[in-house]
């Protein structure tokens, strides 16, 4: 399936270039020259016209944008539309190159660069293309179809319903694209390692459990779509008739989709292997190079991030000491995270009502942010925000906690999901922290602001660039310690935990993928160096060998963000404002490091002249 720009974050590295205001001499006068009107309709015409194509080529895209014109439709796997789109982009960037970029204006510009840098890199990372695993325990085509239907496929009317039925029955070639997917990795030695097959096996089963499959309650798909069902104002005859399509298509379409798949990794796996690094597939060093590069949108090398990784660590370290002294416990750093992963009082039972008075408090926190937004920023999003235990077909599997944005015509809210399968991986001290990042004021704060951004080509407001969203999520962490929040000594050593999480990533990340770690080092270094618990340091490293670098970005990010606002600070002492200052930060959408910075000190020499 193809990687879509709007949820999976973009990989390139846009380079502003330098602009210089073109003037004319005439005697002792200098007259402004004003940009070419034209040139500037014919880039937002081509930025328009190319974000909506790939919109409509992708019945997936279009759902997410609330466009219901191919809802009964899953994107095309196949190879020959990979090789389709290759051309479509190239031929994109023939294009591009035929607009005068030097009869801009300065916004269009930096358009222009992001666009073209992003085409440059698409192209040029072609060749990369087989060089993932589609299907692992993080995501994947056999787990994004329900999680698809559940939380995206809404049903308003009959014709919805009757969509819904046609994408369960289009399951069919969506699998078969799938499998041939992975017999083409499998034949360039590209198959994910042996401890990944039985999470994907096992998620996959999960799906074809229950009615209609076999007696008992409803499976997860047909439970969901009767519950949509049952919501639509149509009379009962109609609502069976469509309950019994849905059954015939899960068991005609569903059924032996999912257990051709599951017959197909187990023979996989008999062929996978221990080896967890990028290092092992073709050009394994150079791919994992380049992406850091996407990643991060930096230049730093894999080595120069494992060092920054090492010194945060010890920094961190430090100040949980700290707050160890300031609790009067006695006893060294290791002892202290000891006590704070296995004390009782910081966690909550895992029962329903354990779970459910940790969604409530994880709202209260939000819900209190949300009222003292003012004192950060100057524009707030639209949107609505809303807190989600993950859902129990997916939640084995998934990460601990992550945010889904919201729909731009505001027919869907954002939701920040946690993770409560296993509540000893969800203590409270660290509930502060998470709410924060995937709530307010971070992702949800950014993500729904660039959706929300007038006078950006749709691309920008769409697209995004890791390190700057992710960074900007880590970022939001400390931003409440500055507002006074964490007043609990407890849940300030779980900010700090949290930071000291995304500090060991750089470790591990480059440990494995370049220095060829194992996967049972990388789980010994966050449980030697973290207070979390030993299932959090198996599920990541796990999502660091299938996700070779992303992990990478939110630690450069953050730093970044913090370097470029005690440079501003600096330089502008009491003019200083931090609601400016993330205005700059967040207004032009998500943008490489290299671009913020860039923002940040035009913004700094404008208020310096003021």
């Amino acid at each position: 399936m193809r990687k879509l720009t709007f949820i999976a974050a973009a990989v390139s590295i846009a380079l502003l270039g330098g602009c210089q205001q073109m003037t004319e001499q005439k005697s002792t006068q200098t007259v402004q020259v004003q940009p070419v009107q034209s040139e500037i309709d014919k880039a937002n015409a081509f930025f328009e016209d190319t974000f909506n194509r790939d919109v409509m080529s992708s019945p997936i895209y279009q759902t997410y944008m609330g466009i219901k014109k191919d809802y009964d439709k899953w994107d095309d796997g196949s190879e020959e539309k990979a090789l389709k789109d290759l051309q479509q982009t190239k031929d994109d960037l023939v294009a591009l190159n035929a607009i005068n970029r030097d009869l801009l204006d300065e916004n269009t510009k930096v358009s222009y660069d992001l666009k073209k840098q992003d085409l440059e890199n698409s192209i040029a990372d072609f060749k990369w293309r087989y060089h993932n695993y589609p299907v692992n325990q993080m995501f994947g085509v056999h787990s994004m179809i329900p999680a698809f239907m559940i939380n995206q496929h809404q049903v308003s009317d009959l014709s919805d319903a009757k969509a819904y039925i046609s994408r369960l029955n289009g399951v069919t070639t969506v699998i078969d694209q799938l499998i041939k997917d992975l017999e083409t990795r499998a034949d360039k030695g590209i198959i994910a390692p042996k401890f990944v097959f039985p999470h994907v096996i096992d998620s996959s089963k999960n799906i074809i459990v229950g009615a209609p499959f076999e007696k008992g309650e409803d499976s997860t798909l047909l439970a969901d779509f009767k519950r949509k069902v049952d919501a639509l104002e149509i009379d009962q005859a109609e609502k069976d008739s469509l309950i019994s399509d849905a059954e015939a298509a899960l068991k005609s379409a569903i059924k032996p989709s999912y257990s051709k798949l599951i017959n197909y990794l187990a023979q996989l796996e008999k062929r996978a292997d221990d080896r967890d690094g990028a290092w092992k597939f073709p050009d394994g060093e150079a791919f994992y190079n380049n992406a850091l590069a996407r990643t991060t949108t930096t230049d730093l090398t894999a080595k120069e991030i494992h060092t920054i990784g090492l010194a945060e660590v010890s920094r961190i370290h430090d100040e949980m000491r700290e707050i160890k002294d300031k609790v009067g416990f006695k006893g060294d750093l290791k002892a202290f995270m000891q006590f704070m992963k296995t004390d009782k009082q910081f966690y909550y039972p895992n029962t329903a009502e354990g779970k459910q008075r940790y969604l409530d408090e994880a709202t209260a926190m939000i819900d209190n942010m949300k009222t003292r937004l003012d004192e950060l920023f100057i524009v707030k999003p639209k949107a609505d925000l809303k807190v989600k235990a993950v859902e129990a077909f997916r939640e084995k599997a998934a990460g601990k906690a992550f945010y889904q944005q919201p729909a731009p015509d505001g027919s869907r809210p954002g939701i920040y999901y946690a993770n409560l399968y296993d509540m000893e991986a969800m203590p409270t001290y660290q509930m502060e922290a998470l709410a924060y990042h995937e709530g307010m004021p971070g992702h949800h704060m950014q993500i729904a602001i660039s959706q929300e951004l007038e006078g950006v080509p749709k691309f920008r407001k769409f697209g995004g660039y890791t390190a700057y969203i992710e960074g900007w999520g880590l970022y939001s962490e400390l931003v409440p310690k500055e507002m006074g929040l964490y007043e609990d000594p407890y849940s300030d050593f779980g900010r700090l935990a949290m930071e000291l999480w995304r500090a060991c990533r750089l470790v591990v990340d480059t440990g494995i993928h370049e220095m060829k770690w194992t996967r049972q080092q990388g789980i010994d270094y966050y449980v030697n160096n973290t207070p979390n618990a030993t299932s959090d340091g198996v599920k990541m490293v796990e999502r660091h060998v299938v996700m070779p670098s992303q992990a990478t970005a939110y630690k450069v990010g953050m730093l970044k963000i913090l370097e470029l606002r005690e440079a501003a600070k600096v330089k502008l002492g009491d003019k200083f404002d931090i609601r400016e200052f993330h205005d700059v930060v967040l207004k032009n959408g998500a943008v490489p490091l290299n671009v913020l910075e860039t923002f940040v000190d035009q913004w700094v020499a404008s208020k310096s002249a003021a």
